[in-house]
């Protein structure tokens, strides 16, 4: 009977959200606001547990707010700021990871780096930047790169997966994005992850692994990127389009539900803890295993594919795999990519559109407490 009613609610969860359950499930629409709107379930869980902060830090917020018309898009200068507990940096990158963006942030395992993209001439944060440990097996990667199945965790621990790459508004207005992505392959990027993961091992096999970093991966949020595809730093490739991914993953599974169908597995005499060391696909593992007493499939896979990219930081990255050369890496410095981005794409994007002065930051802000934090989700 228990599980009779757990697997109802399962169904029930998932079609509220916008799938389709038959055997297996997949969105019963595929456009762009379609799978948007399946985002906003949990998207709007988060933001019921996260209400406290979200008012508490509209007070750090709002001092750093920016309007367009403010914006002199020539006069941009930004660095990366690392994001320390406690701290204001701290404060703006959780308010804005859990209230702007569409698709809902996930908690992050392993090594984890966040940034602050920040505009020291206006101000005001620019965008954010946060990295995790990649999923260990990967297969549209894997075979690109041809990393030998023996030595898949060295290769793999000397990457890093963008979780949350992109711009905050207005500068998103300003093909922002494009410059978050580029600052993904910086100079200044690469020295901080070397100073915090020197001498560090991996948790399964207790390798010590350089801590150069040789490569960054992220996925589309909606299908097709037009941000990631084509993007370049004068004539160097920036990302490669790899593909798309199966659309496996555990967003579309509620906290709440979660803990539920944890407690089921508990009854059965199944060990569910979720502290071993690889936590995203420990999660997978253990949601597999359910669904499959409940007799759902493989209801793991939301069938939501995402582009996959590939962030190459050396120009011979396939033989530093395959062959053991020395890294030979690229020369970015984070002041020239910015020079760059702006020739490139801000400053043309400013003359040949005006909507981005129109922008209140106040505004904005203001909307998005009214509706997602003083309980309109």
């Amino acid at each position: 009977m228990v599980e009779s009613l757990l697997r109802e609610r399962i169904i029930e969860t998932l079609t509220n959200q916008g799938f389709c359950v038959n055997g297996h499930i997949v969105p019963t629409l595929t456009d762009k606001n379609s799978i948007k709107k399946i985002h906003e379930y949990s998207k709007n869980e988060q933001i019921k547990l996260q209400r406290e902060f979200l008012k508490e830090g509209y007070k750090t917020i709002r001092k750093y707010l920016i309007n367009g018309e403010d914006i002199e898009p020539e006069k941009i200068d930004l660095e990366l700021r690392v994001v320390e507990k406690g701290t204001e940096t701290y404060k703006i990158f959780r308010w804005w990871n859990l209230a702007w963006w569409s698709v809902p942030y996930q908690r992050a395992y392993g090594r984890q780096i966040r940034f602050l993209l920040w505009d020291k001439t206006h101000n005001a944060p620019f965008g954010l930047l946060g990295l995790q440990s990649p999923i260990l097996k990967m297969s549209v990667r894997d075979d690109f790169l041809q990393i030998p199945k023996e030595s898949l965790d060295v290769w793999v621990n000397r990457s890093m997966q963008a979780q949350r790459l992109g711009a905050i508004p207005p500068y998103n207005q300003l093909l922002g994005g494009k410059m978050v992505a580029l600052s993904l392959t910086s100079n200044e990027l690469r020295k901080v992850y070397k100073d915090k993961y020197r001498n560090s091992e991996t948790l399964i096999e207790k390798r010590i692994i350089k801590p150069d970093l040789l490569f960054l991966t992220t996925t589309s949020a909606f299908g097709r990127s037009s941000i990631y595809n084509r993007l370049k730093y004068k004539d160097e490739p920036i990302a490669e389009s790899l593909g798309f991914t199966k659309g496996s993953g555990t967003f579309h599974i509620p906290q709440e539900l979660y803990i539920d169908i944890l407690t089921f597995l508990s009854q059965k005499g199944i060990n569910n803890k979720t502290s071993f060391g690889n936590g995203p696909s420990r999660k997978i593992k253990l949601l597999d295993k359910a669904f499959g007493m409940l007799d759902l499939g493989q209801f793991t896979y939301h069938n939501i594919q995402r582009e996959f990219f590939l962030f190459p930081l050396t120009k011979d990255l396939k033989q530093v795999i395959s062959k053991g050369y020395k890294p030979d890496y690229y020369d970015r410095k984070l002041i020239d990519l910015t020079q760059f981005w702006k020739e490139r794409w801000c400053i043309p994007r400013s003359e040949r559109f005006s909507d981005w002065k129109k922008f209140n930051g106040e505004e904005l802000v203001n909307k998005i407490m009214k509706e997602s934090v003083n309980g309109n989700t």
